[in-house]
Formats: structure tokens, C-alpha cells, sequence
């Protein structure tokens, strides 16, 4: 019998209706949403509920996310797969801009560019990604995030381009 049969692990994922957040966004600025979802009152997307990271820090141009590496994020050569590293640095840099947009306002990412600078382990201890706006404008806006670990050991960094929606007359600056 195989050592993965004899010593099988178990993990249960459970999240909420997305399209209730959904719904609340078109309502509520970035920054309040995103505030909304760190106090609870909103229920935090799927995602964050699958890798297992939450917000910890929610201020206008700035996000930063929390995630405890477990055996669940390895990939098959006994380290934690790079894609844990690359979705944390999307989603904080992401909500970083998504802080700083009006009401009825949205983005999606262009481009993500990430550095792998050192291996994730499950044992790494809890690591946080900083997500900040470099420059914000009426169609495109670019961020740059960090992956340290409590002592500020970096673990990857990079740079994110999203596309910019905004509403009907909102204009917004180039």
C-alpha cells in the first residue's frame, strides 16, 4: 500500500455566494469594500477562502494580505507551488488599486510580473504580501507588491498593469 494511502490528508474548503460581494461592490468604493470584506460583513471571495489568506492591512493605495503555508499549497517536488506566491501578489496588488476607485468602478490585470527570490516551505511560518499603487489613471493603473515573512525576508516581489473600468462620467486622471 502506498504512504499516501496509509496516510491520507484531508482538507475542507467552504466559502459564500461570490455574487453577494459582487453585488455590494457596485455599491460601495474600493477602499469600503475592501474594508468590508477585512471586518467580516462581507464574505471574502473564493479564492482567498481556497489558498487561505486573508486582508490585514485595507488603507487607499495600499492592501496587505496574510497566508500561513501548508502541505495543501506544495507542488510536486515537496515546496510550496509558486502559484500561492503569484496569486497573493495578484490579489493585493489588485485590491491595492481597487482601494483607491469610486463607486461603480472595477479593474482586471493586464500583466503580472513575479520574482521568486526564495523557496516557500510549510514551515516558513506566516507570510504577507504588500500590495501598493505606483501610479493610478483613467484607463490603466500599475501597483508593486512584496512576499515577506515576519522578520521581512523577502520571498518574491513584483509589478502588476490592470485595465481600469469606471463609470459613465467619472473620468478620472491620465
Amino acid at each position: 500500500m502506498s504512504e499516501q494511502a496509509e496516510n491520507p490528508r484531508t482538507r475542507t474548503v467552504t466559502w459564500r455566494d461570490p455574487l453577494e460581494g459582487a453585488s455590494a461592490a457596485k455599491k460601495l468604493s474600493g477602499l469600503e469594500y475592501l474594508r468590508a470584506i477585512q471586518r467580516g460583513e462581507l464574505p471574502a471571495p473564493p479564492i482567498a477562502e481556497l489558498m487561505g489568506f486573508t486582508p490585514v492591512e485595507v488603507e487607499e493605495g495600499r492592501v496587505v494580505f496574510a497566508v500561513k503555508p501548508g502541505e495543501h499549497h506544495y507542488n510536486p517536488i515537496g515546496m510550496v507551488h509558486g502559484g500561492l506566491a503569484a496569486t497573493l501578489m495578484d490579489s493585493a496588488m489588485g485590491c491595492a488599486i481597487h482601494t483607491m476607485l469610486p463607486v461603480g468602478s472595477g479593474y482586471t490585470t493586464l500583466e503580472l510580473h513575479v520574482n521568486y527570490v526564495k523557496g516557500i516551505a510549510h514551515d516558513t511560518g506566516p507570510l504577507f504580501c504588500k500590495g501598493e499603487v505606483i501610479h493610478l489613471g483613467g484607463r490603466v493603473a500599475t501597483a508593486q507588491g512584496r512576499l515577506v515573512d515576519e522578520k521581512g525576508n523577502l520571498y518574491a516581489h513584483g509589478t502588476t498593469t490592470c485595465m481600469v473600468f469606471r463609470p459613465p462620467g467619472a473620468g478620472g486622471k491620465e
